[in-house]
């Protein structure tokens, strides 16, 4: 079996309970906080994700800047903030992982 998506969540105020709600789901997930990359610059994040082939789930708009721009990367999840509440979030990010393999998220942006 293919290994599974893995996610790296970007700094907000909703991740850890995303992140902790995902664990509960068997879904391996790092966060922003977990890994020392608080401040850190939204390139920096984005490397960050690909280098540990994660895909990032976000809330920040820059991010389909960086996407637009040509920036390579294993996948981005985004939900516009305020949008969408934390239950919709995690049942939008658990569908991600049940369905797509990692392969096909590379450089691809999923909109919640």
């Amino acid at each position: 079996m293919a290994e599974p998506i893995r996610f790296h969540l970007d700094e907000s105020q909703s991740s850890e309970a995303i992140a902790e709600a995902l664990r509960r789901h068997g879904i391996d997930v790092s966060t922003t906080q977990h890994v020392g990359l608080r401040g850190a610059s939204d390139a920096q994040q984005l490397e960050f994700a690909r280098a540990h082939q994660r895909v990032l789930f976000t809330q920040d708009d820059d991010y389909l800047a960086l996407h637009g721009a040509g920036s390579e990367h294993v996948g981005i999840v985004y939900a516009h903030q305020q949008e969408h509440s934390v239950g919709e979030i995690i049942e939008f990010l658990v569908l991600v992982w049940s369905v797509y393999k990692p392969e096909e998220m590379h450089n691809r942006v999923e909109y919640v």
